[in-house]
C-alpha cells in the first residue's frame, strides 16, 4: 500500500499503524494540484510498492459562501482540488495501467484487473445551499467517473464513484457538538450522523475482484438522503470529512473546511483484500 499527501506527518502515523497490524505501507508526498507532483509520486509509489492495482482517489476542499460572492480565486480553489486534481492523478494511474494491459494482450496474457475508486460526495448528487461550488466540482466527479469508465472498461479498468453522506471524524467533530451540528444532524431521517469505519465495505467492494460488473457506478454511503432531509442542510460540505480510516488526511487551506485528501493503493492482490 502506497498513502499519498500534500502532508505526510499523519501518513507516518497512519504507516506505523498499519506496519504494526502486520501489513506494508509507503509513505509519497503528493500536491493534486501540481501535474509535476502527481507525476512524481505516481513514479515514486510504483518504484516502492510496483505496478499500482488499485486507486483510491479522494481529494477535497470546500468553502462556504453564497454563489453571488465566489471570486474566480474561489471557483479555482475547489476546483483545482476536487475536480481538476482528482482527474489528473486518474489519469496518470490510468496511462501505467493501460500500458500493462495492452502489454498482457500483446503477449497473449489475461488481461489485469485494475480499479479506481473516485471519492465524489452526496454533494455531487444533490445541490446545497451556501456550497455550490463544492457541490458543482463533485458532480463533475461524478460525471467524470462515468467518462472514465466508459472509454477505459476495455483495458480491464473498472472506474467507480462512492458518494459519502454526513460522517463524524476528529476533523469536523467539534462542529456536530453546535446548535447548528445538531439542527443538521435531527433532519437526517435517522438522525445520526455515519462514521469512517461506514465506508469500509463500499471502498473494498469496488477494489475487490467481487466489482467485476460494477462500472461506471456512482453509490451512495448514507444512511438516507432525501428532499426534505436536505432543507436547511447547508453549512459544510456533505462529502464526509472522511473516508476510510486508512485513507484519512486533510487539507487545510484559508477559508476553507478541510476535507481529506487521499492514497494510492499498491499492490493489493485481488481476492486478498
Amino acid at each position: 500500500m502506497v498513502l499519498a499527501s500534500r502532508r505526510t506527518e499523519r501518513l507516518k502515523e497512519l504507516r506505523a499503524s498499519i506496519e504494526a497490524d502486520g501489513g506494508s505501507a509507503h509513505v509519497v508526498r503528493l500536491d493534486v494540484t501540481d501535474p509535476a507532483s502527481i507525476r512524481s509520486a505516481v513514479a515514486h509509489a510504483e518504484t516502492e510498492a510496483g505496478s499500482i492495482d488499485i486507486l483510491v482517489n479522494n481529494s477535497g476542499v470546500s468553502t462556504t459562501q453564497r454563489l453571488t460572492d465566489v471570486t474566480a480565486e474561489d471557483f479555482d480553489f475547489v476546483f483545482d482540488t476536487n475536480t481538476r486534481g482528482a482527474f489528473f492523478v486518474a489519469q496518470e494511474v490510468a496511462k501505467r495501467m493501460i500500458a500493462r494491459a495492452k502489454g498482457a494482450e500483446k503477449n497473449g496474457n489475461p488481461l489485469p484487473q485494475a480499479r479506481i475508486v473516485n471519492v465524489a460526495s452526496v454533494a455531487g448528487l444533490k445541490v446545497l445551499s451556501q456550497i455550490g461550488i463544492y457541490c458543482m466540482s463533485k458532480a463533475a466527479v461524478v460525471h467524470m467517473t462515468k467518462a472514465m469508465a466508459l472509454e477505459w472498461a476495455r483495458h480491464g479498468i473498472n472506474v467507480n464513484a462512492i458518494c459519502p453522506g454526513y460522517i463524524d471524524t476528529d476533523i469536523n467533530h467539534h462542529h456536530w457538538d453546535t446548535d447548528a451540528g445538531q439542527k443538521l444532524i435531527q433532519i437526517l431521517p435517522r438522525k445520526r450522523l455515519g462514521k469512517p469505519e461506514d465506508l469500509d465495505g463500499l471502498l473494498l467492494l469496488l477494489s475487490s475482484d467481487q466489482s467485476q460488473f460494477i462500472n461506471g457506478a456512482s453509490s451512495l454511503s448514507t444512511t438516507a438522503w432525501s428532499d426534505s432531509s436536505s432543507r436547511g442542510a447547508s453549512r459544510r460540505p456533505c462529502a464526509a470529512p472522511a473516508k476510510s480510516r486508512r485513507a484519512a488526511l486533510t487539507i487545510d487551506r484559508p477559508r476553507a473546511y478541510p476535507v481529506p485528501v487521499g492514497d494510492i493503493r499498491a499492490r493489493l492482490p485481488f481476492g486478498q483484500r
